[in-house]
């Protein structure tokens, strides 16, 4: 009888997560191999079986964090009203930030000076922006929006969205105020701001 595969994606699944909280919380310094295997209950020599080395596991939790963002955004379903579709698009991504909080600093800072993830990571990373730019295209098309550069127009979009969730993660609001309460109206005024007159 074969032995039972106790480095499996499970405990991979766990690793990452516990890496993500690591180096979002305490930053890289708090991200060795040592540790995160002790504070997953495993061994170094799962974590090796399963990444190979750190800048393995760097890339592997990028990797991850970049899916998962990824899958939320593309399961926004596809109207016939593409700025809703944009709107619907931010909400999507202030609740993936809001699930997995612990890849959203990975993914969107310099949480590890020096690092740069593989070119297929990089490729999939980019790939999330590209919803955004389709649906912004579908409604310049359409005449809703007005005449502009479409990755402009997107790129506003996403800097609005990611500056009110960063806001909201990191804790830097003015005491009393929370993003919730405005968050889908600041969505809808902007996406109004761009509507062909």
């Amino acid at each position: 009888m074969p032995r039972p595969k106790t480095h499996d994606d499970a405990l991979r699944g766990r690793l990452l997560e516990r890496a993500g909280e690591l180096l979002s919380t305490e930053g890289p310094d708090a991200l060795s191999l040592r540790r995160l295997a002790a504070d997953v209950n495993t061994s170094t020599t799962a974590v090796y079986s399963l990444f190979g080395g750190k800048p393995a596991l760097l890339n592997s939790v990028y990797e991850e964090a970049f899916r998962r963002f990824g899958e939320r955004l593309a399961a926004v379903p596809k109207t016939d009203d593409p700025v809703e579709d944009i709107v619907q698009t931010g909400l999507a991504y202030r609740q993936s930030a809001l699930a997995d909080p612990q890849f959203y600093l990975v993914m969107f800072s310099k949480v590890v000076p020096n690092f740069e993830p593989s070119d297929e990571t990089s490729e999939a990373a980019a790939e999330t922006f590209l919803p955004l730019v389709r649906d912004v295209d579908r409604a310049v098309e359409k005449g809703m929006f007005v005449q502009a550069p479409r990755e402009q127009i997107a790129l506003a979009m996403w800097g609005m969205v990611h500056g009110l969730v960063s806001l909201e993660l990191n804790g830097n609001l003015p005491p009393g105020l929370e993003i919730a309460p405005v968050y889908e109206r600041a969505l809808r005024a902007h996406a109004d701001g761009w509507r062909a007159r």
